[in-house]
């Protein structure tokens, strides 16, 4: 039996995990209200009170400006946080989410947007960002800008990131928060978070739901 549970939890990467690439604690985060179905077989969070889509344009992977409003008005939309060079938690939430699209019917694809948001625009250049991809599904769109517009969209949506640091081996590591969060096609609202445990099997059973608007 799923037991429903109801609490204002931290949705920023300070509660999920600021460790895609790195660690961190970050106590000026957003806090939403949300609805928890706990257990196993549940990794979506729904948000009782869902994120506005952020007011954000950049510029793709040909170089041309990106409306993220505009481009994915009505759309069921997945947004992620990511990088290019991080070793392992980026990569594996893309390809996760990648295999599941391609479960989908071919019309379902289609109406599926993915968009994948850099946290290194310094590297992430839009050729770069169309390499990437290119490897796990050329269909997601690419995005890089300046960092203060990207982390300003991400706070928006209880994501925290920090600028790329360098080590001393010179080592560039950027930190940021790991969830994805899905737009209803209805509302246009973030209404759906999935944390970086989430499966293939996962977004398998999710997306369909997700596709018309509904709760998973």
């Amino acid at each position: 039996m799923r037991k429903k549970t109801f609490a204002a939890v931290l949705v920023a990467t300070a509660a999920l995990s600021l460790t895609a690439c790195g660690s961190s604690d970050n106590s000026s985060s957003p806090v939403a209200e949300v609805s928890v179905e706990t257990g196993p077989e549940k990794a979506a969070t729904v948000l009782d009170k869902p994120f506005e889509k952020p007011d954000l344009v950049l510029t793709d992977t040909q170089g041309k400006s990106y409306d993220l409003r505009e481009a994915t008005k009505g759309q069921p939309t997945l947004i992620y946080f990511g990088y290019t060079n991080c070793p392992d938690i980026c990569p594996l939430t893309m390809n996760n989410i990648a295999v599941a699209k391609k479960q989908l019917p071919k019309a379902e694809q289609d109406k599926l947007r993915i968009v994948f948001v850099t946290t290194d625009p310094e590297r992430d250049t839009p050729s770069e960002l169309g390499k990437w991809l290119k490897g796990i599904d050329p269909a997601v769109v690419g995005l890089t800008g300046s960092f203060s517009t990207i982390q300003g969209s991400a706070r928006q949506l209880g994501i925290s990131l920090e600028p790329p640091t360098k080590d001393k081996e010179g080592k560039v590591t950027s930190m940021h928060g790991t969830q994805v969060v899905a737009f209803s096609p209805k509302t246009d609202a973030g209404y759906v978070l999935y944390g970086e445990d989430a499966t293939v099997d996962d977004y398998t059973k999710d997306l369909p739901k997700l596709i018309k608007g509904q709760t998973p």
